[in-house]
């Protein structure tokens, strides 16, 4: 029988964090069957220490690359 993971995830401590704005935590969660990423931060409040959470969807995380440099003149196009 294969292992149903719906509505279940797991964070995990944060051994890439450089800056104190990087996530504590990072882990993954599936929810209704959709695959979302978890960050979370160790914070001190007015009655002791919480984990505020951020959830993104899997799908938004789409690798960022540089839409190609518009094309430049060189001498060849110009007509004179």
């Amino acid at each position: 029988m294969q292992y149903d993971n719906t509505n279940r995830g797991a964070i995990f401590k944060n051994d890439r964090k450089d800056t104190p704005n990087h996530p504590d935590y990072k882990g993954s969660i599936n929810v209704n069957g959709e695959e979302f990423w978890v960050s979370s931060w160790i914070k001190e409040g007015k009655t002791g220490k919480f984990m505020s959470l951020s959830i993104t969807p899997k799908g938004d995380y789409a690798p960022k690359v540089q839409p190609p440099a518009a094309h430049a003149a060189s001498e060849q196009d110009v007509p004179f």
